[in-house]
């Protein structure tokens, strides 16, 4: 499957955010992840639709929308509105799964799941026919900046080869402490869309920061 990167702003300087936004995509990256944290879910409190609303004009990017907040049904035909292209919930944070994932279609949207570390890949049983794309989180939702766990790469071999057995062909996302060193096993596992934060925007020039990713895709 096609591989993408999906740089997270949740690492860039908010003084500066459309500018590095515009750094990233003129460097070739096809996603933005746009983290929304609401203090209940996880212990952050991130940003909102504003935000999302007033980059959109700017930036033809997928603008790929984790919700970390608890009952996201009650925000998803907002987030859709403002300009979301992939909406994601989290499997822990929702009764009725297949309800919001149903209200993320009848807006028109790209649906997802995300699973902490945790969780085990069988609560996608159900609704694997109502996905685009499933989010392994491999670090613990909250803050960014943290390292990999390593076992998440076992749980990445394990989804990638139920979706094959099954035929399903829906993108694998990877989001926590991805950077050079940790990407070819993300990879070789079968991931194929990647979430890099602070590897992108933490440090150093944006464009090389992506253009490096999109490099080692390639290879």
């Amino acid at each position: 499957m096609e591989r993408k990167l999906a740089p997270s702003i949740l690492s860039c300087d908010f003084t500066k955010l459309g500018e590095q936004v515009a750094e990233t995509e003129q460097a070739g990256t096809q996603y933005l992840h746009i983290d929304v944290m609401d203090g209940l879910f996880v212990p952050s409190i991130s940003f909102g639709m504003p935000i999302i609303k007033s980059l959109r004009p700017k930036s033809n990017l997928v603008f790929d929308v984790h919700l970390m907040v608890e009952n996201p049904e009650r925000y998803i035909e907002e987030f859709a509105a403002c300009g979301a292209d992939i909406i994601t919930v989290h499997a822990e944070a929702t009764r009725h799964l297949d309800r919001a994932l149903e209200m993320i279609r009848l807006c028109g949207k790209k649906a997802a799941v995300a699973l902490n570390p945790s969780t085990p890949l069988c609560v996608l049983d159900h609704v694997l026919d109502r996905l685009d794309m499933i989010l392994l989180m491999s670090v613990n939702p909250g803050f960014g900046g943290q390292k990999y766990i390593p076992c998440m790469t076992d749980k990445i071999r394990q989804l990638r080869s139920k979706l094959e057995q099954e035929g399903r062909h829906i993108d694998i996302e990877v989001d926590g402490g991805i950077n050079m060193s940790t990407l070819d096993q993300v990879l070789e596992a079968g991931a194929n869309v990647i979430v890099a934060g602070s590897a992108v925007f933490g440090k150093g020039d944006i464009a090389a920061n992506t253009r490096a990713f999109l490099e080692a895709f390639e290879k």
